[in-house]
């Protein structure tokens, strides 16, 4: 079969030479996405053109408002993130800020616990220790017991503050894109 791409062109040529129905081709010109005249090479170089474009995602306005490419990098970005996080359980890198938390307070708790059994424990196995030299070591362990609550709490604290602004951060650079 020869084809004459110099002469005038119909819908149904078209549609047969790409390989579509003759009411695509019509669609395409009724919505002047392909010329509505021209020669058949002129229609099949405009067809082409527009696969090109919207392969290399050129035509996001007519993908509703999709731009292809931003959103493949989109999803492979968070892909990778997913995967990381998965190989950073797997390794037992990885625990959510809340669960650490708990477990902090939980060790914190069993350790203060522990603390205030202390002076007890000291009666007993030192009854003939002086008051002063009980009373230098419990403020030694209370200090430390109050050190250790008020550091974990800071850093729970300070994870969390992190974590939202960082959240912030990520919100106002896609927002920040959208206005560019």
């Amino acid at each position: 079969m020869l084809i004459d791409i110099a002469g005038r062109a119909t819908q149904s040529a078209l549609a047969d030479l790409v390989g579509v129905t003759q009411p695509t081709i019509s669609n395409l010109m009724a919505e002047g996405k392909l010329p509505a005249t021209g020669t058949l090479g002129e229609l099949l170089h405009a067809y082409c053109q527009r696969l090109r474009d919207q392969a290399a995602g050129r035509l996001g306005s007519e993908l509703g408002g999709l731009d292809l490419v931003q959103e493949r990098a989109a999803l492979a970005r968070e892909q990778r993130e997913g995967q990381a996080i998965k190989n950073a359980i797997a390794r037992r890198e990885y625990a959510h800020v809340g669960l650490l938390a708990d477990v902090l307070g939980m060790a914190s708790s069993a350790v203060v616990d522990r603390f205030d059994q202390l002076e007890g424990t000291l009666r007993k196995a030192c009854p003939d220790l002086p008051d002063e030299a009980k009373t230098a070591v419990l403020q030694v362990i209370a200090s430390a017991r109050n050190e250790w609550i008020r550091s974990t709490g800071q850093l729970v604290a300070d994870s969390i503050d992190a974590m939202v602004a960082g959240s912030d951060d990520e919100i106002e650079s896609s927002t920040g894109d959208a206005d560019a």
